[in-house]
C-alpha cells in the first residue's frame, strides 16, 4: 500500500528568519504597498528515499531543496513584473529507492497532486525511472543527484541535469594521476548500477587515452556486502590505483574491507560515500581515500571567479549557503545539500529571467540559462541529441586526511589552482 507522506518541507517562523539573511538579492523585493499583488503558490513534486539504499545522500539532497524554499518564501518570493507573487510548497513522497515506486508516486505527483515543476530523486537509476513519467507528461524536472548520460540522449526536452555527467566524473582524477605516476596501475571495480556503469564508460577510454594500463575491470551487485573475493581479484591483478565504488553503503564497506586486508592500493578513489560527511567514522580505513565531488565548500566558487569568465553571478557564496544550513539541519554540508539547494535556486532564476510560472517559458529560460553560482558554472546542451545535459560544470578531487589536530578533514587535492592540500600518494599503509 502506498504511504503518503506528509510534506517534508515546513515552514516554522524561527528558521525563516535564520535563513532569509542568505537569500539571493533578487527575491527580497518589498510587496508592493497598495496590496494589488495577487499570490500563487507553485507546487514542487518529488519523492526522496526515507528509506533504502540511497537514504543517505537522498535525505541530504532534500534538505538542501528544503533550506532555498524556506529562504525564498521568507525573503516574500518572486515578484513579477505583473503584480504576481510566487511562492512555493512541496509534495513528496517516501519512494523507498524504489524504481517501480518512483514511477507510480511521480504519475501521482502529476496527475493528482496537480505538481506544477518536478524535481528528480537521488541516484541516477531513480532519476531515469521518474524521468519517463516527466517527459511523458511534458513536465520540467530539474534533476539532482543523477549524473548518468543516457536519460539525455533519448530525445527529452523536459529535464535539465544539474551534476557534471557521469562519463566525466573521474576524469579529472585521471589527469592528476597522470601528474602523480603516469605508470600507475588501474583497477576498475564498480557497482552495477546505471550511474557507476556510466562513469565507467566515461572512463575506461580516456584511461587508455592517457597511457594507463587497466588490469582489471569488475563489477559487482549493489547489494555487496562481502567484498572479498572481489579484493584477491584486486590483489592478484598488481593493480596500484584503484577507481570506482557505486553509492554510500556498498563504498563504505568497501573502503573498510580494502582497508582490514591490507591491499596496498597507492590510490583509492570511490564514487559517492568519500563525499559524505559520515564517511570519517570509518576512522584510519577512510585516510586517504578520494573521491570525485561536485562541490566542495574549502573550494567553492566566488563572484571574482565569475567575472573572470565573464559570467553572470546568481545567489548566495558558498559560506552563506553552508552557514545557512548548519543552522538548520545542524550538519555541514556535503554536495548533495549543495545539489538540493540548486535545483531550486536554478529554477528560481529560470522563472525570473521568465517573468512567468509559464512552463514553456521557464523551459525557455533554462535553455536560454548561463550563469555562476557557489556550486559552479550552470548551463545545458540544447542540441536535440543530448538536450539537458550539464556542459557547464566541472568536477574537484578531494581526499581524507589528517589536520594538524590529527582529525580526519577532506581536502581538495585537484585542480592545482583550488587544491587545499597535496595528494596524499601513496596512501599511508596500515
Amino acid at each position: 500500500m502506498n504511504r503518503k507522506l506528509s510534506i517534508l518541507v515546513t515552514f516554522f517562523a524561527l528558521a525563516s528568519l535564520v535563513l532569509a539573511a542568505c537569500a539571493p538579492g533578487s527575491v527580497e523585493a518589498p510587496p508592493v504597498a497598495d496590496g494589488s499583488d495577487t499570490e500563487k503558490t507553485v507546487v514542487i513534486g518529488f519523492t526522496s528515499s526515507l528509506t533504502g539504499a540511497q537514504e543517505v545522500s537522498s535525505k541530504r539532497q532534500v534538505n538542501g531543496l528544503t533550506l532555498w524554499m524556506n529562504q525564498v518564501n521568507a525573503a516574500g518570493g518572486i515578484h513579477l513584473s505583473d503584480g504576481t507573487v510566487v511562492k512555493f510548497t512541496a509534495q513528496t513522497y517516501d519512494d523507498e529507492s524504489n524504481k517501480e515506486r518512483v514511477q507510480e508516486l511521480y504519475t501521482r505527483l502529476i496527475t493528482e497532486d496537480n505538481a506544477d515543476f518536478l524535481i528528480s530523486p537521488y541516484s541516477s537509476g531513480l532519476t531515469a525511472a521518474a524521468s519517463i513519467i516527466a517527459e511523458q507528461n511534458g513536465k520540467i524536472m530539474i534533476t539532482a543527484g543523477a549524473a548518468e548520460d543516457d536519460a539525455y540522449k533519448t530525445g527529452n526536452t523536459s529535464l535539465f541535469q544539474l551534476y557534471t555527467p557521469g562519463s566525466q566524473y573521474l576524469l579529472s582524477t585521471v589527469d592528476m594521476l597522470k601528474t602523480l605516476d603516469p605508470s600507475a596501475r588501474v583497477a576498475i571495480v564498480h557497482e552495477n548500477d546505471k550511474f557507476s556503469t556510466s562513469v565507467v564508460e566515461g572512463l575506461k577510454p580516456y584511461l587508455e587515452s592517457q597511457g594507463f594500463e587497466v588490469v582489471l575491470e569488475e563489477g559487482y551487485a549493489s547489494d555487496t556486502t562481502d567484498f572479498g573475493p572481489v579484493i584477491n581479484k584486486i590483489v592478484e591483478s598488481g593493480a596500484t590505483v584503484l577507481l570506482g565504488g557505486g553509492h554510500y553503503p556498498d563504498g563504505s564497506t568497501f573502503a573498510r574491507q580494502l582497508y582490514e586486508r591490507k591491499a596496498g592500493l597507492k590510490f583509492i578513489s570511490l564514487l559517492v560515500a568519500p563525499a559524505d560527511s559520515k564517511f570519517p567514522e570509518l576512522g584510519e580505513a577512510a585516510l586517504g581515500v578520494s573521491t570525485s565531488s561536485q562541490w566542495e565548500l574549502s573550494a567553492t566558487h566566488t563572484p571574482e571567479e565569475a567575472a573572470a569568465l565573464g559570467k553572470e553571478w546568481y545567489g548566495p557564496s558558498g559560506q552563506e549557503f553552508a552557514d545557512a544550513y548548519l543552522a538548520l539541519t545542524g550538519d555541514k554540508p556535503t554536495y548533495h545539500a549543495a545539489g538540493g539547494y540548486l535545483t531550486g535556486l536554478i529554477l528560481q532564476k529560470a522563472i525570473e529571467a521568465a517573468d512567468s510560472v509559464d512552463p514553456d517559458k521557464v523551459r525557455a529560460a533554462l535553455e536560454a540559462l548561463d550563469i555562476f553560482t557557489f556550486y559552479g558554472g550552470i548551463k545545458f546542451d540544447t542540441r536535440a541529441e543530448a538536450h539537458g545535459l550539464q556542459i557547464g560544470h566541472e568536477m574537484v578531487v578531494a581526499q581524507w586526511q589528517r589536520n594538524d589536530a590529527g582529525e580526519l578533514v577532506r581536502q581538495v587535492i585537484w585542480p592545482a589552482n583550488v587544491a587545499t592540500a597535496a595528494p596524499l600518494y601513496p596512501i599511508p599503509m596500515p
